[in-house]
């Protein structure tokens, strides 16, 4: 809906509430806090924000990765959770803010696979030797596992279905069938395995619960009766691939089975940002917070940026989202929105009502969102890393460095500028036509969505001996123009198997690339949103989760406990009664105020929307703390768990495990990223006339010949390889 020239980090409910009573309170009386935690490929990452969606501080640490043999890439749990806990601490004391009114935490993770003792909670070496139980955790992008999951996809058993139908190499079934052919079988046999989120919500509660997001998209649950499904395991799948020991003791080396358990008839899975447990004492000392802070449901990195863009809010009225979601309510209304979180690679995910099965897309996943819906994940394979790569290796890459020192600019800037200046010199009637006999396909390293096929590799027709920097601009263009072409082809093949896709939430430092955003408007012809937070939009949707299971318990919990648990941050049992009453984020979403962030790209969240035409620029800030070492003390466990080594509950875990709901349908989290998500920049595709629409529609015919043409070669060559093997063998 139209809402005119309304600030934009705001929403309308927020800001039509902002002069009403304070309730005998000031603003500052009445803030809550929450915190987000990122574990990327490189590094941790944490943030702090406030009730409004204000990031207050934001720290980074790297992290390191070992590789002793070549695609055996393997990570630290306890250096991990030792970065995390110097990036909340870090937060924590550049924000100021007291640690009694920090009240929730959410965790995300890269899709990583962490083995830990059963018995004792040590860390378990994962190989290649076996030898440094420090190195527990097979990283995503860990490729051992080749032979492992040619058997698992050679079975074509139903549960292959939900995962686009063969399971990747970078999923984590096929890291443990790995493990149980190579690793000491005592030590297997001993082992649990847990996604690396589902890991951090361990450390941080003590508690063995796992999230759907995790399970169902990476390791193969089917929620109960998807696909027949009353365990969310397969016994049948695991026994069939060899792996019984998963199936052993109620599944208990996977976190159990998915059937209510208790007198609360409580899950041991959930879904994103419910509810899971308080801090244990352990946990809140590592991170230096308080243990009634709770803990929500972790996600995968790419979900948590699901979260993080999703709701945004524009200034203008955008009619193809308008009428999607049209009749629509809640979480439902992110139907039809697309989150394109893009870094070395770009993750695609977009959830629906129903199951949509979509050729070369992994899922459909439900429950991993918001229970009783479904998300699909479409991706490819390098972008940002196609983009690093094309500079890097060609001729001209030093006079780049050199040329845009000397201006000033980044490097994409500089390329930028130069194309605008390259269409004056040749008299060309925009940037796009500049490379009009250039068709680049940039499958470099595989094809992740939609033809799913690894062997897939890069060509490019139309180069020259060219070694200028002009020449290098053009070779830029074309890697954004098939990055934009290849979206394309994404959403056309979602929307052709019944996803209605009305536009796409963009986050991560791509966004600031104008030229690119706008060929992605103009080859998708769907409106670009760009996030409010545009590098910190990740972590910024872990502090929802947070945000969320705070909700979730103050929405489910009796006012006496919520009187204690708040009176601390509040000074006084009366002002609490007063000031926040049943659920303190609905009451202090009636405060926001316009607060400036180091970490809000400035263009990002005015209020304006790029119409036709310009191609540059987009530009943003983020920070980064200065690192110093972290550490980290204990792990703990659950007894009642399936994990069974030992834990020390402390009363207020007690207290906050009571009477939790967390059958909740998604309207909690919506409500959360809908209220503080704030606003974004719209950048919207030319008509369908313009002559670059008409030039790029021609171009991708030719893109998708080009796909289709490398495999008809590959296929006749190995044709040909097979016959001549035949022949010598005989």
């Amino acid at each position: 809906m139209y809402r005119g020239r309304s600030r934009s980090s705001m929403s309308i409910s927020q800001q039509r509430l902002l002069s009403q009573s304070m309730l005998g309170l000031s603003l500052e009386q009445r803030m809550i806090y929450y915190i987000g935690v990122d574990v990327g490929t490189g590094s941790a990452r944490a943030c702090l924000i406030d009730s409004m969606g204000n990031i207050m501080s934001l720290a980074e640490k790297p992290i390191q990765r070992e590789e002793l043999k070549p695609t055996y890439i393997t990570q630290s749990s306890k250096e991990i959770w030792s970065a995390i806990c110097y990036c909340v601490k870090t937060v924590v004391r550049d924000s100021g803010v007291d640690i009694e009114r920090i009240h929730g935490i959410g965790f995300d993770a890269t899709c990583s696979l962490v083995a830990v003792n059963s018995k004792d909670g040590a860390d378990v070496p994962v190989g290649p030797d076996f030898e440094n139980p420090d190195q527990n955790i097979i990283l995503w992008m860990d490729h051992r596992a080749v032979q492992e999951t040619a058997e698992i996809n050679s079975t074509n058993h139903p549960v292959l279905k939900y995962v686009g139908g063969q399971m990747s190499i970078e999923m984590e079934i096929p890291k443990i069938k790995w493990l149980k052919n190579h690793m000491p079988r005592e030590k297997f046999n001993d082992t649990v395995f847990f996604d690396l989120a589902d890991f951090l919500t361990y450390k941080a509660t003590g508690l063995g619960t796992r999230s759907f997001n995790s399970s169902v998209c990476k390791q193969g649950l089917l929620p109960l009766g998807v696909e027949g499904s009353n365990n969310g395991w397969s016994g049948e799948f695991l026994n069939l691939i060899d792996l019984p020991e998963l199936v052993a003791n109620d599944f208990a080396k996977l976190g159990g089975s998915v059937k209510p358990k208790g007198d609360d008839h409580r899950s041991n899975f959930l879904s994103a940002g419910q509810y899971v447990g308080a801090l244990s004492p352990e946990a809140a000392a590592d991170l230096g917070l308080a243990d009634h802070c709770v803990v929500g449901s972790g996600v995968i990195d790419a979900y948590a940026g699901w979260v993080g863009t999703v709701a945004a809010q524009t200034d203008e009225e955008i009619p193809e989202l308008a009428k999607c979601e049209k009749g629509k309510l809640g979480v439902d209304k992110a139907t039809g929105r697309l989150a394109a979180v893009a870094g070395t690679s770009t993750c695609h995910v977009a959830l629906s009502r129903d199951p949509i099965f979509v050729p070369g897309v992994w899922g459909p996943y439900r429950d991993v969102m918001a229970p009783g819906f479904w998300c699909a994940e479409g991706g490819q394979s390098c972008t940002g890393a196609l983009l690093a790569h094309v500079l890097s290796t060609h001729p001209a890459y030093t006079d780049l460095e050199h040329l845009s020192e000397s201006a000033g600019l980044s490097k994409f800037d500089y390329l930028n500028s130069r194309l605008e200046y390259l269409v004056n010199a040749r008299k060309e009637r925009s940037v796009v036509a500049l490379a009009k006999h250039l068709f680049f396909y940039g499958d470099y390293h595989g094809n992740r969505s939609p033809i799913a096929d690894n062997t897939m590799r890069a060509a490019i027709i139309g180069q020259s001996m060219d070694n200028s920097v002009d020449d290098l601009a053009l070779q830029y263009l074309g890697a954004c123009e098939f990055i934009a072409q290849q979206t394309r082809q994404i959403v056309e093949i979602m929307c052709k198997s019944g996803h209605n896709i009305s536009s796409i939430f963009m986050s991560g430092g791509q966004c600031r690339n104008g030229l690119l955003m706008r060929l992605l408007a103009d080859c998708t012809g769907l409106p670009i949103i760009i996030p409010r937070y545009i590098d910190a939009a990740v972590v910024f949707g872990s502090a929802l989760l947070g945000a969320v299971a705070s909700e979730s318990y103050n929405a489910h919990h009796t006012k006496t406990d919520l009187r204690k648990r708040r009176a601390s941050s509040l000074g006084s049992k009366d002002q609490a009664i007063a000031g926040l009453g049943k659920g303190g984020l609905s009451k202090l979403s009636e405060l926001q105020t316009d607060q400036p962030s180091p970490y809000t790209a400035p263009h990002a969240t005015s209020s304006s929307h790029m119409g036709g035409g310009s191609y540059f620029p987009i530009v943003g800030s983020d920070a980064a703390a200065n690192l110093s070492p972290g550490e980290a003390i204990a792990e703990t466990e659950d007894e009642e768990e399936p994990v069974t080594f030992k834990s020390v509950k402390s009363t207020t875990q007690e207290n906050l495990a009571e009477k939790t709901d967390t059958n909740s349908n998604g309207e909690e989290l919506w409500k959360v990223m809908y209220d503080m998500t704030g606003g974004g920049k719209v950048v919207r595709p030319n008509p369908d006339t313009n002559p670059d629409r008409v030039l790029l529609n021609a171009k991708y015919k030719i893109f998708l010949d080009m796909a289709n043409t490398q495999r008809q070669y590959r296929s006749a060559i190995d044709r040909v390889e097979a016959n001549l093997k035949a022949q010598i063998t005989k």
